[in-house]
């Protein structure tokens, strides 16, 4: 056992972790949850977990319908997420300019930063037109794939963006060419502060992602904005030059 563990194993508070446990499994369920559910996919015993589940529930981590006993997650986790700084700071000073961007313009756009080395949808301002693209907030994209991945991608320090790519599946399983190329595309995007790509995970959109901060900056972020291109055409200049606008300003708000 090395240091490490010992040190984990010395200090472990078991209400705690089945508490943690609880909590980490019911926020990646879309359906309530009932006891025995939960313990079953814990692996615990359903006495083991009743005490950790009231106690959740006193606190408004958790709700149980009265009906089906089955818990599911408040929202009190995802607000006080949206506490922590710089994640606060962020979402505080970038909001208002994005909602103002999807008005004027009619497109949606969505705010991302690094989060386990994926690109995570912090904010979303949607547009208020009568068809609009819509990006749930705390979706993980991963940092390759996406326009905002690669923004934030090209704009970390040398540290974490090798430690990105290690974790990154499709880099892993480009061949010694294909990583030349990628790495390449890295560089330019970091020069121009821009990537522009049809959507390569859903079909019919195009999207393009400008940085909010500056490289290695404290705060490293990308503007996406999302528009439809059944006809096929890219985002018009004035629309890209609208948006690194939008992004320059919360940048300086943010002091990045």
């Amino acid at each position: 056992m090395d240091k490490k563990t010992q040190s984990a194993s010395k200090y472990a508070v078991p209400a705690l972790d089945k508490g943690l446990d609880i909590l980490e499994y019911i926020v990646t369920q879309e359906q309530p949850k009932s006891q025995t559910e939960i313990a079953t996919a814990l692996s615990r015993s359903a006495n083991e977990i009743y005490r950790v589940l009231v106690g959740l529930e006193a606190r408004g981590y958790l709700i149980r319908d009265e009906l089906s006993g089955k818990y599911s997650a408040s929202l009190k986790i995802y607000n006080l997420s949206r506490r922590i700084s710089p994640l606060h700071k962020v979402a505080k000073c970038a909001l208002p300019h994005m909602e103002d961007f999807a008005f004027s313009t009619g497109h949606s756009c969505h705010l991302s930063m690094l989060y386990q080395s994926q690109a995570m949808v912090i904010l979303h301002a949607r547009s208020h037109g009568p068809v609009s693209i819509s990006i749930a907030e705390g979706t993980l994209f991963p940092a390759s794939e996406t326009v905002s991945g690669r923004i934030l991608l090209a704009n970390s320090n040398p540290d974490v963006q090798g430690m990105i790519l290690e974790r990154d599946d499709k880099f892993n399983q480009m061949n010694k060419e294909e990583k030349a190329e990628f790495l390449a595309l890295i560089d330019s995007v970091r020069v121009t502060g821009i990537d522009s790509a049809q959507n390569e995970l859903s079909e019919g959109i195009n999207n393009f992602a400008v940085l909010i901060g500056k490289p290695n900056g404290l705060v490293v972020a990308s503007l996406t904005v999302s528009t439809l291109n059944s006809n096929g055409d890219a985002p018009s200049q004035a629309l890209i030059t609208h948006a690194q606008t939008i992004a320059n300003k919360i940048s300086e708000q943010l002091q990045c």
